[in-house]
């Protein structure tokens, strides 16, 4: 098992060079310059066709465009053509790990060791550390109750107000300081999932949340609030539903990540398993689950497509995955990719 969690692992952490065959010092040196030497350039600006690449994050807005956040770049997607916009506007490029749409229609990118932009549909504005972010590796985002945006990246938590970063660390209470998800429940606390544990924000101070043993969860991938209030837990190692009394283990020895619910509050998610095809790989499965069985809606278990990463429900019921190669749509019946 530990070949098949370190595999898929040094996908997950972006900030990770041991992919690269480059020195951390020479990495440095070329982030430090703008350059991400591993950047996917796409050819055109814009084409009839998606992105081939890893694609990590991707997103509806209020108007009703996809918007992709890839390994070639942020792309958007209006029903008929893609645009790079990391081309367009001439934004640096980097791999986008992340994207986010707050209440106010500004679209968020985070990426892989150039910060995160911010996109209110006109113009494109970077926050870097140099503008208090704790790290230019940005792995998701959340906006809050009160309109504060969280950015949680691998050596902390950053807080904007609009105006100003506010970081938290270890020193202020988190459990870990590599952050991989985050959300908010209905009673206004912040979970956030890290790679030592599970932390939960009041506004004031941080407590970490354990198991009936008192224990932490560790290397937690994703968090959710199921529409019953349930609190689902993705981990290395499995998958966990807290119902504010007791735990229940609904799959275990795998990594679980990317949960999300769709309209009629069946959760979404990416479970990892034993690949009987390819040893050495995941073999990854997109399931759904309706509170009594689990379904299978695709699996990925190619040595070259492998991945089933972020996901979305769209307007129109279809579900939106991305892959190593790009996004796919599901309307229920067949798969739908977009590559030549």
């Amino acid at each position: 098992m530990k070949p098949i969690h370190s595999i898929l692992f040094l996908l997950l952490l972006i900030g990770s060079n041991k992919m690269s065959g480059q020195s951390a010092a020479e990495l440095q040196a070329s982030v430090d310059a703008g350059i991400d030497p591993y950047f996917i350039a796409s050819a055109d600006t814009v084409s009839k066709y998606g992105p081939w690449h890893i694609t990590r994050d991707l997103l509806q807005d209020k108007n009703g465009s996809f918007w992709f956040a890839t390994w070639q770049g942020i792309i958007k997607y209006d029903g008929t053509y893609f645009t790079n916009y990391t081309l367009k506007e001439n934004l640096i490029h980097f791999h986008v790990v992340c994207c986010y749409e707050d209440r106010k229609g500004n679209l968020w990118f985070g990426t892989a060791r150039g910060g995160v932009y911010r996109y209110n549909g006109k113009s494109f504005t970077l926050f870097t550390t140099k503008d208090g972010l704790v790290s230019n590796n940005v792995s998701c985002i959340l906006e809050d109750k009160a309109g504060n945006m969280w950015f949680g990246t691998e050596t902390g938590v950053s807080r904007y107000d609009g105006k100003t970063f506010t970081g938290f660390t270890t020193s202020d209470g988190l459990s870990g300081n590599n952050i991989n998800t985050m959300m908010q429940d209905r009673t206004g606390r912040l979970w956030f999932g890290t790679t030592d544990g599970i932390s939960c924000y009041n506004g004031k101070s941080f407590s970490d949340f354990t198991n009936n043993e008192g224990l932490l969860f560790k290397q937690v991938s994703a968090l959710l609030e199921d529409k019953n209030g349930n609190i689902w837990i993705g981990r290395r190692d499995g998958l966990t539903r807290y119902d504010g009394k007791s735990f229940i283990d609904l799959l275990s020895n795998y990594l679980t990540y990317y949960i999300i619910k769709d309209k009629s509050g069946n959760v979404l998610f990416t479970h990892c398993e034993q690949n009987t095809y390819y040893s050495n790989l995941p073999n990854q499965v997109l399931y759904r689950y309706d509170g009594k069985i689990f379904t299978k809606i695709i699996e990925k278990y190619k040595p070259n497509d492998f991945q089933i990463f972020g996901k979305i429900v769209d307007r129109d019921g279809n579900i939106w995955f991305g892959t190593m190669h790009g996004p796919c749509r599901y309307d229920g019946k067949s798969f739908t990719y977009f590559t030549k």
